[in-house]
C-alpha cells in the first residue's frame, strides 16, 4: 500500500519509541539482579528476551486490547455513513461485539495508550480499529504468552538454564521443563506473527504503509523481526538442550 512519502515524527513518536526502549532497559537491569552470578551468556540472553517479551505483551498489547474493548465512538448513522478513514475492516454485517452502532479501537481514543497505538497505525492501520483476527491473536498473546514468558524468566532465575552443579537426574528435570516451555512459547510467537501478516501479504498489504522508510523498516520490519529471530534462537537452544548438544554439556565433558 502506498500512502505517505515521509515519516511524521512528533512527541508521540518519540515517547512511544522511548517507552519500548525503557522496557528493554528494565529487562536487562532485572536480569543483572535476579539471575545467579554464574549464569551463562545464553541464559542471560534468554532471560532478557523473555522478560522484555512479557512486558511488551502485558503493557503494550494489553493496552491494545483495552482500547479495543473499551474505547469506541457511537455512530451517527449506519456504517455506510462513515468516511473512508473510518472504514470497517470486517465483512458487511459483521460487527465487533455485535455492536452495529459503534466503532471500537485506539483510533477513537485520547488516552496515552490510544495515542501510542495511533502511532503504530501509521504503519499498519489494522491496529487502530477492532480487526477480528488481530484481536483474537492478541487475546492469546496477552493472556497466555505474557504469563508464560514471565514463567520462563522465573525458571531461568532459579537456575534452570545452568545446571552444571546439579545431579544428572535433577539436571534432566530442570533442562526438560525449561526446554518444553521455551518450545511452546516460541512456536506460539512464530505462528502468531505469521497469522498477523499472512492476510496482508495475500491481499497486497492493503493495510500497511510500505512506501515510508521509517514505518516499513522500523515499525513493520525491525519490531516484528525481533519476534522471529529470538523465538528461533530459543527453539535452537531448547533443541540443543534436549538432544544433549548444549554448550553447557559440552563444557562438562571437557572437565571430566
Amino acid at each position: 500500500m502506498t500512502t505517505s512519502t515521509g515519516p511524521v515524527i512528533d512527541t508521540t513518536t518519540v515517547t512511544s519509541l522511548l517507552a519500548a526502549l525503557s522496557l528493554f532497559v528494565i529487562a536487562y537491569a532485572l536480569g543483572n539482579v535476579v539471575l545467579p552470578k554464574q549464569s551463562s551468556k545464553r541464559t542471560r540472553v534468554l532471560f532478557v528476551w523473555h522478560l522484555f517479551d512479557s512486558l511488551i505483551h502485558f503493557t503494550f498489547e494489553g493496552s491494545f486490547l483495552y482500547n479495543c474493548f473499551f474505547t469506541y465512538i457511537d455512530l451517527p448513522g449506519p456504517p455506510s455513513y462513515l468516511s473512508p478513514s473510518h472504514a470497517i475492516l470486517t465483512p458487511p454485517g459483521v460487527y465487533f461485539l455485535g455492536q452495529s452502532n459503534r466503532l471500537y479501537g485506539s483510533a477513537f481514543g485520547n488516552n496515552p495508550t490510544a495515542k501510542l497505538w495511533q502511532e503504530y497505525t501509521k504503519a499498519d492501520k489494522r491496529w487502530g480499529g477492532a480487526d477480528l483476527t488481530v484481536i483474537s491473536l492478541e487475546l492469546l498473546t496477552v493472556l497466555i504468552g505474557g504469563p508464560l514468558a514471565a514463567y520462563i524468566c522465573y525458571l531461568l532465575s532459579k537456575g534452570h538454564g545452568d545446571t552444571t552443579s546439579t545431579s544428572s537426574k535433577m539436571k534432566s528435570l530442570m533442562t526438560g521443563k525449561l526446554s518444553f516451555w521455551l518450545i511452546v512459547l516460541a512456536t506460539g510467537e512464530l505462528y502468531g506473527g505469521f497469522m498477523t501478516f499472512a492476510p496482508e501479504w495475500l491481499s497486497g498489504s492493503t493495510g500497511l504503509d510500505t512506501s515510508n522508510w521509517m514505518y516499513l523498516w522500523l515499525y513493520l520490519v525491525f519490531f516484528n523481526v525481533l519476534w522471529v529471530f529470538l523465538p528461533l534462537y530459543a527453539l535452537v537452544m531448547a533443541y540443543r538442550s534436549l538432544t544433549g548438544a548444549s554448550p553447557l554439556r559440552d563444557v562438562e565433558k571437557k572437565k571430566m
